[in-house]
């Protein structure tokens, strides 16, 4: 039980910084929506991000990123039957790259080593190989229509976990929901 919570613990870290560096961003959302229309929104009341029963420092950074998001496109928070719900989810995997690239061998000695590489008919490579393990992170928030239960805009970012990011998972968590909430459709009122 114990290595679970440490594990997810550091999982939802690593996520909420996993966007830090560079991130793909991906959004989606329903074009026969008119989304001048919600006024309210709410949280879910699971999240995505509390997966281990309570409520999590990842989710709070990504309420608090998220409401003033929302309020800035002139949405009202609600507890009471929002129009709108909120959920999000992070996750990160390990990722290896093996990268090769061909090399010159330097010191070629020819025959018996006199007068190396002189008589040498084509230049002498070697193929050097580099393994990099890295860590990925991805972040994702749902915006629900609450009466018909259904998406109505999704905002995914996905990138290379920096260790800055993972040392402030509070600014990295900051910095995608604002990028996310760029490409939110509509502003109450089409502004």
């Amino acid at each position: 039980m114990k290595l679970m919570k440490l594990t997810l613990v550091a999982a939802l870290v690593a996520v909420a910084a996993g966007c830090a560096s560079t991130p793909n961003y991906r959004v989606d959302y329903d074009p026969t929506v008119d989304f001048s229309q919600y006024r309210t929104y709410g949280f879910f009341d699971e999240l995505g991000t509390d997966q281990a029963g309570y409520s999590s420092l990842v989710t709070q950074h990504f309420k608090s990123a998220t409401r003033r998001e929302m309020e800035r496109l002139g949405y009202t928070y609600t507890e009471q039957d929002p129009d709108l719900l909120v959920n999000f989810n992070a996750s990160s995997t390990e990722k290896t790259e093996v990268r090769s690239r061909p090399s010159p061998v330097m010191g070629y000695t020819g025959y018996y080593g006199y007068r190396g590489g002189l008589y040498a008919p084509f230049p002498v490579y070697e193929t050097q190989i580099e393994t990099v393990d890295y860590k990925v992170g991805t972040a994702n928030i749902d915006v629900v229509d609450a009466d018909r239960q259904m998406l109505i805009w999704e905002g995914v970012a996905e990138g290379r976990l920096t260790k800055e990011a993972m040392q402030n998972p509070r600014e990295a968590i900051d910095k995608v929901v604002t990028e996310l909430f760029a490409f939110y459709p509509t502003k109450i009122g089409g502004t």
